[in-house]
């Protein structure tokens, strides 16, 4: 038998957090140290072999829709494998769907961040209806007595959804159709379809319709008159079964007030956004640490990949790039902790878009690194490519995001002069910076260069958070790389920053 030389081993088995002093700085800096071992236990446990392994197995294995049983009954149940049931269970037992609302605590966004982070190593399928749970309370929160009944039991484990889009309008909800027919009482009924509906095995779902007054969210509890049609054959997260559902009759509870349909289910939306951050963060720290672990046990023309100075200037790039999303999606964290507040959903409108659409060129350029041993499917990093789009779309793809920002300023100037006062506590700590400060006054912000102003929005936020909280090797690095004029992909910085250094501290021995 041929002896096999020269491979890298699994990246598992690992103290993921230990390997992450930037997340650690994050969570003990964004109020959250209290959480710190529990949050290494989820990394420690997603990162086990055993926990890997269901990941794959989930994957391979997708789900199926089960609309009869054998007596033509309609049943509407989902089949899943026993791996996905063991890792959303897990997810589950730490928390991740409702720990500020279970133990509020100070940071307790802040943790439940981190942990997010963790878990998502395992599973990112997993993570949609743990999100879902988790955005749907400050909903329900919109009236007392329905929140009353439905807090509790979420915390205790029971799942929540969403149905907001169809066929004819997909982002544009006000185009729905779905209608809503009283029937007394705060009580309705249902007719009409979803385009997108998440988790069918939820226990409840916010669900927008088409009410007397206008467009309206309701809460609906899975049963009668909630038939699913189909599951998606999705690009990625295929674990996770998504669905199209038709309405016929199906009993729904009036949420909020009729009409304001749309402003009572932003308050789920938003803390899902917050979760897509958190989600990417996670894409690029799992793409990262793949390629520099992966570099640290291969060998080519004559040293150690990572010793090669042409791949530590792309490990390092890669390594820039999260460790800003980790200090943006931590320091977002918090602002949730704080409150509702004009910063928090600026910097979530921002934040959405700019983290989210970097993870998928991250995940491209971290499978480059592994070569054709990145490739192929007994690799992570295809499903981690596969993944990596997702969020950018969920809740808004970039334009819709984007728009959103225009929406904000609009609606609440504040909102901007708070996002700005935010990165100009960093001023004076490096110049590039600086300069940037000084031109955003003057970066346009309309429907034609709305990407092009969010994203500098985005970049000084970022920069300003390194510059700091980060090592100076590492702060000056981002800003000569992304505010300086650096190159257009990965693996461009300039000749004198310490590549070393942040490969380094990107995975800690």
């Amino acid at each position: 038998m041929t002896a096999v030389l020269n491979q890298s081993a699994p990246f598992e088995d690992v103290d993921f957090l230990a390997l992450d002093p930037a997340l650690g700085e994050a969570i003990e800096r964004e109020g959250a140290g209290w959480a710190v071992e529990r949050v290494r236990e989820a990394g420690l446990t997603a990162l086990s072999a055993e926990a890997q392994a269901h990941g794959r197995r989930a994957e391979r294995n997708e789900p199926r829709l089960l609309t009869h049983n054998r007596f033509g009954e309609r049943i509407d149940q989902v089949d899943l494998d026993p791996s996905w049931h063991w890792l959303l269970d897990a997810a589950v037992a730490r928390g991740i769907h409702a720990l500020p609302w279970a133990q509020p605590q100070a940071g307790a966004h802040a943790a439940r961040a981190a942990l997010e982070l963790m878990w998502t190593q395992a599973n990112a399928g997993v993570m949609c209806p743990i999100s879902m749970t988790y955005s749907a309370v400050p909903a329900l929160r919109v009236d007392p007595e329905i929140a009353a009944e439905w807090e509790p039991r979420l915390a205790a484990g029971e799942l929540a959804g969403m149905a907001m889009t169809e066929k004819q309008g997909g982002s544009d909800v006000r185009a729905n159709v779905t209608a809503a027919e009283p029937v007394g009482d705060g009580w309705y009924e249902l007719h009409g379809h979803k385009w997108f509906c998440s988790y069918p095995p939820c226990t409840i779902f916010l669900v927008l319709a088409q009410a007397p007054a206008g467009l309206s969210c309701f809460v609906v509890e899975r049963g009668a008159g909630m038939e699913f049609q189909r599951l998606k054959d999705k690009l990625g997260t295929r674990s996770l079964p998504s669905s199209e559902v038709e309405f016929r009759g199906a009993a729904a509870r009036l949420l909020g007030e009729e009409g304001r349909g749309v402003a009572t289910i932003i308050e789920m939306v938003t803390h899902t956004r917050l979760d897509c951050v958190i989600g990417s963060t996670a894409s690029m720290r799992r793409g990262v640490a793949e390629a520099i672990w992966h570099t640290r046990h291969r060998s080519a023309f004559g040293a150690r990949l990572v010793d090669q100075p042409a791949m530590v200037n792309v490990l390092a790039d890669l390594a820039l790039e999260s460790e800003a999303a980790t200090a943006t999606a931590l320091r977002l964290a918090r602002a949730y902790d704080e409150g509702d507040t004009a910063f928090r959903r600026f910097a979530t409108a921002i934040a959405k878009y700019w983290v989210c659409k970097r993870a998928t060129p991250h995940a491209a350029e971290a499978l480059e690194c592994l070569g054709g041993n990145g490739y192929v499917e007994e690799s992570p990093m295809p499903r981690l490519l596969r993944d990596a789009p997702l969020n950018g779309i969920w809740e808004g793809s970039g334009n819709v995001i984007a728009l959103d920002v225009l929406r904000a300023l609009a609606r609440e100037p504040d909102g901007l002069a708070g996002f700005i006062a935010e990165c100009e506590t960093a001023r004076g700590g490096n110049a590039l910076l600086d300069e940037h400060l000084d031109a955003l006054r003057h970066t346009p912000l309309d429907p034609w260069t709305a990407r092009r102003g969010v994203e500098e929005l985005a970049l000084a936020f970022q920069a300003s958070l390194l510059v700091r909280h980060a090592p100076a090797f590492v702060s000056d690095a981002f800003c000569a790389a992304r505010l300086g004029g650096g190159g257009r992909v990965y693996g461009t910085l300039p000749s004198e920053i310490d590549g070393a250094a942040i490969v380094d501290r990107a995975l800690a021995h």
